[in-house]
């Protein structure tokens, strides 16, 4: 049994139709499970209660933490060191590996490319949420208690990817014939992760237990395009001509007073101010894996 805990999100569901390459036994957990083959098995958990994370985890040989928490800082505080612990407990009760899928807040702002050395550094609050819990992750298989690996990815984009900024602010706004919107710098060079790519990668991750107790960059083309050149992709891509607004940080800070969203983002600017580059070496020399490059996926995503 392989079970994804937060299952329903655009990164699970991926990965849901990745795992029957390795298992024909998948339970799909969440408040509200969907199926996505129909052959899974579903059950719904509230992950911030310990004795329905640990039914749900219950006769699983792997297990994925994907869980997306609403983006409310209060609410992260709160409820993600108690889903962490929650989950290792259960993991380590029942003998299950722990693939958790993560992102990159808490590096903070790096220059050059992050990868799987750079240092937790968290220029933000939700960042300090994101090192901590990895913490707890990384302190457990340091005790030889708990076998896990961290599977991380850059900002997301991909087709149906709609709680990403690239989908959101620029792809959906050229379809409708609006302009792109990009935050603070259109020329900056920003690494995207491919979504389709990120559940097939964290599938494989998952059934390669030499993998695991480490932390793994997901497979990324590291060939970084600035906001300026996206744009250019996807207005190639949908035959319309390219058109930009730049946010600058003041309009977006004075949006954040009327949208709590907005609000929460304001922290997270650090990420376009300056150049934000992923490395995926790691997994690039370890695996035989066929990434999806920029114009393909921009491409893919355009026309969804």
């Amino acid at each position: 049994m392989q079970t994804i805990l937060g299952s329903g999100g655009i990164i699970a569901n991926h990965l849901a139709k990745s795992l029957p390459v390795y298992t024909n036994s998948i339970r799909l957990v969440s408040r509200n499970p969907k199926a996505v083959s129909g052959k899974e098995e579903l059950m719904s958990a509230d992950l911030t209660s310990a004795g329905e994370v640990s039914k749900a985890v219950k006769g699983s040989e792997v297990v994925y933490l994907t869980a997306g928490l609403q983006y409310d800082l209060k609410t992260w505080q709160e409820k993600w060191p108690l889903v962490m612990q929650n989950v290792i407990r259960a993991c380590e009760e029942y003998g299950a590996r722990l693939v958790f899928f993560d992102n990159v807040y808490m590096y903070g702002k790096v220059v050059g490319p992050m990868t799987e050395a750079s240092p937790f550094n968290p220029c933000s609050r939700k960042g300090e949420v994101r090192a901590k819990i990895a913490r707890m992750l990384l302190d457990e298989v340091s005790k030889g208690t708990l076998t896990a690996l961290i599977a991380r990815a850059a900002d997301f984009y991909g087709p149906d990817t709609m709680n990403s900024f690239l989908n959101m602010m620029v792809f959906e706004n050229m379809k409708k014939g609006k302009s792109a919107q990009l935050m603070i710098n259109k020329n900056l060079r920003h690494s995207f992760t491919y979504t389709p790519d990120a559940g097939k990668a964290t599938a494989l991750l998952g059934n390669t237990p030499s993998a695991f107790n480490q932390t793994w960059h997901l497979p990324t083309d590291k060939n970084a395009l600035t906001g300026q050149q996206i744009v250019e992709i996807a207005a190639q891509a949908l035959n319309i001509k390219p058109k930009v607004m730049v946010l600058p940080r003041l309009m977006i800070q004075m949006a954040g007073i009327f949208n709590p969203i907005i609000k929460e983002s304001v922290e997270m600017l650090y990420q376009y101010d300056s150049e934000y580059l992923f490395d995926s070496g790691k997994f690039d020399k370890a695996f035989t894996f066929i990434k999806t490059l920029y114009a393909e996926g921009i491409g893919n995503s355009v026309r969804t």
